[in-house]
């Protein structure tokens, strides 16, 4: 598919500078190799990340000037409020300033006593983190498809049952704090959940008595991919199959930076308001706010509510996807390989295929990134072994189960003829895949460290 539909049009332009690659070299070494200490003037195409990256729309801008700013009982709260128990069909919904605010208040609740373990799909880093504070362990589940990049398959990133079913006998039920289901699946390329794996998954979940929480940060991308490949989902809205999605669980985290297209914002939800709600509005009021703003301003409320809308519209997720899906289009013409079929936020490069030369532990995702970003001037991040904390009890190294470089888009921001710069830089490097480095880190926190590190070009050694 070589045209997509925008259902928009660009009112507004923000201008960015066109660098040097001598500029681009010495940037990325003074930022000790790590995109995330760029300085964002100094990225021409930004593909770091999906979140808090869109351009809201002028109905989203018009709503933010009507924010009431009341610190409680605000009435963008209420206009919140009505929103998404009407999208989600959930009892008690809670605002907090962004996804990873909602684990953070959470997972200390869910997890009762440390060791306990918590399974998903395939885990985030954040939520992997947070589970990790909170004294849990976190257990990834993805099903064979969404191993394989080069299999191309409706829903790669469902819940893997029988290893589900495995683990939970191998645990003991009494040691399962919860079970998540992550959609789309971020880590694994942006994949999709069936509505048949969740109803499976929340069969599996009801039987033993374990709480199912969805992190629900792309959910309307998630239900678009229902709604093109399921059977029996073709004439169904968008809405229909979120609300029928979300009746599957018990709670869910979202940050609302992605599929609710705002700069900031997240959402904690209950389907039946009951024991565990009082001592997260609790954590909520002395870690975020109260709990009618949860740490947003009355115009973030207004902007998140218009937008929860927007991103379910469906000429938009259709333009949406249609971006993703043109970009790996892009790239099969310079035979780079990517998490095949293209997901719904993001291309994921094969960088462990794209660089097999450089071993796990030298990080192949990241050393692609870098070179990218030499290249053009395209900021992206690993998805693979760098972005891996190390094991919180052995402090050895993990390894990915895949090696990534994501190209995460930014909604309603860049055109076709910003993805052909993409797939041309990346068709320019694979002419000398076999010059790129790996990378070796210098410094890492303990938590998280994919945001901080600093790393300096490898020599091949062995994993520590």
């Amino acid at each position: 598919m070589k045209y997509i539909p925008e259902p928009f049009k660009i009112k507004m332009v923000e201008p960015i500078r066109i660098t040097t690659e001598q500029e681009r070299r010495e940037k990325i070494a003074a930022a000790h190799y790590n995109g995330f200490s760029l300085r964002a003037e100094d990225v021409y195409i930004d593909m770091q990340t999906d979140s808090g990256t869109g351009a809201m729309s002028d109905s989203q801008w018009a709503a933010m000037l009507r924010g009431d700013e009341s610190y409680s009982g605000g009435r963008s709260y209420y206009e919140l409020l009505e929103t998404a128990q009407e999208i989600f069909g959930y009892e008690w919904i809670q605002p907090v300033h962004q996804g990873r605010a909602a684990e953070k208040v959470l997972f200390p609740v869910m997890i009762e006593k440390p060791g306990q373990y918590v399974i998903a799909n395939t885990f985030f880093d954040t939520t992997r983190a947070h589970v990790t504070l909170a004294g849990g362990h976190p257990i990834d589940c993805v099903c064979p498809e969404g191993l394989d990049s080069e299999h191309e398959a409706p829903f790669k990133g469902n819940m893997d049952l029988p290893s589900l079913e495995r683990v939970i006998a191998e645990k003991g039920v009494e040691n399962v704090a919860g079970i998540v289901m992550t959609i789309t699946n971020n880590s694994v390329g942006g994949q999709p959940v069936s509505m048949e794996n969740m109803a499976a998954t929340s069969a599996i979940a009801a039987r033993h008595k374990i709480p199912l929480v969805i992190d629900a940060a792309r959910f309307a991308e998630n239900a678009f991919f229902i709604k093109e490949r399921e059977a029996g989902y073709a004439d169904k809205s968008t809405q229909e199959i979120t609300h029928e999605f979300f009746g599957y669980a018990d709670i869910f985290t979202m940050s609302a930076k992605k599929d609710a297209i705002t700069n900031m914002g997240g959402l904690l939800g209950v389907r039946e308001e009951g024991e565990h709600v009082p001592d997260v509005k609790s954590l909520v009021i002395a870690g975020e706010g109260y709990v009618t703003y949860g740490g947003l301003a009355g115009r973030d409320l207004a902007a998140l509510a218009v937008g929860l809308r927007e991103g379910l519209n469906e000429d938009y997720l259709r333009y949406r996807v249609g971006q993703a899906r043109y970009l790996g289009e892009r790239l099969d013409e310079y035979g780079i390989p990517y998490q095949k079929p293209a997901g719904g936020h993001a291309v994921f490069v094969d960088a462990g295929r794209m660089l097999p030369h450089i071993p796990w532990y030298q990080y192949p995702g990241h050393a692609l990134s870098v070179e990218l970003y030499i290249e053009a001037g395209v900021r992206s991040c690993d998805i693979g072994s760098y972005l891996m904390d190390r094991d919180p009890e052995t402090g050895k190294q993990q390894q990915a189960p895949l090696e990534f470089t994501r190209l995460a888009i930014p909604r309603r921001v860049y055109t076709q003829a910003h993805l052909d710069v993409i797939a041309e830089a990346l068709g320019e490097i694979k002419q000398r895949a076999d010059q790129v480095k790996g990378y070796e880190i210098t410094w890492e926190p303990k938590v998280l460290r994919h945001f901080t590190s600093k790393l300096r070009p490898a020599e091949l050694r062995p994993v520590d």
